[in-house]
């Protein structure tokens, strides 16, 4: 049963707090130039008003089941198979199936653990800001690099990559930290894109253009391997 304090904790926010500073900020400058300029009123009121939208935390409604791989990220599915994974997850040198989601400045950009676990390493690395939709940003973009150990033994990456616009990834959780799946991770603000390093043997679910919601699209299940899917545009 979910206790009161954890049902409190997980009531929709209108705007995730890392975001009212920011639509302070927009809201200042917006009154500031109305007054030297009268017409620049509603052009900084609707500038605000996208700023918070963009800050938004809606709430998710995550399956629970401990062998289910969930989206850390809202967005659309870039990249779906065998990539090499960041040195500072420790998970190797061979490739992992992989999971790439491209968020663009109209997602929420509030991301969520993919399993239930403990955060055994957060790693920050800089680098470029290279458009996020492109492979090689997994690479060479600043990135903040997640591995999550499930109760089952299982460990998989989760790799938070800034973009072309994004600048600031904040991380809301702890090295040590035990999380559930669907949890609040980290924020990155203005696009950027999150990967997903699953466990060898795992078949992603998911296919290159899905649209996905975070904490509640099914990007895989682990230890099961099925043949990789196909699909079609409709």
């Amino acid at each position: 049963m979910v206790s009161t304090e954890k049902r409190l904790l997980n009531l929709p926010m209108l705007v995730h707090r890392e975001g009212w500073k920011f639509v302070a900020i927009f809201l200042s400058v917006t009154l500031f130039l109305s007054l030297l300029f009268p017409p620049l009123l509603w052009p900084g009121v609707l500038l605000t008003a996208w700023c918070a939208w963009f800050f938004r935390d809606p709430s998710r409604v995550t399956p629970l089941d401990p062998k289910l791989v969930v989206s850390p990220a809202d967005g659309r599915v870039v990249a779906v198979g065998p990539r090499r994974p960041p040195p500072e997850l420790g998970l190797g040198e061979d490739p992992l199936p992989c999971v790439g989601i491209f968020m663009n400045v109209f997602d929420v950009h509030v991301n969520r653990t993919p399993v239930a676990g403990r955060v055994l390493a957060r790693v920050y690395h800089p680098g470029k800001f290279l458009n996020a939709s492109f492979d090689k940003a997994s690479d060479e973009n600043e990135r903040l690099s997640w591995l999550i150990e499930t109760p089952q033994g299982a460990r998989v990456g989760l790799v938070q990559i800034a973009g072309l616009i994004a600048r600031r990834i904040v991380p809301l959780a702890e090295p040590g930290a035990l999380l559930e799946a669907g949890d609040r991770i980290g924020i990155i603000r203005f696009g950027s894109r999150c990967d997903v390093y699953l466990p060898s043997g795992t078949t992603p679910l998911v296919l290159p253009g899905q649209r996905t919601i975070a904490g509640e699209t099914i990007l895989a299940e682990l230890g099961a391997l099925r043949p990789v899917r196909q699909g079609r545009v409709t």
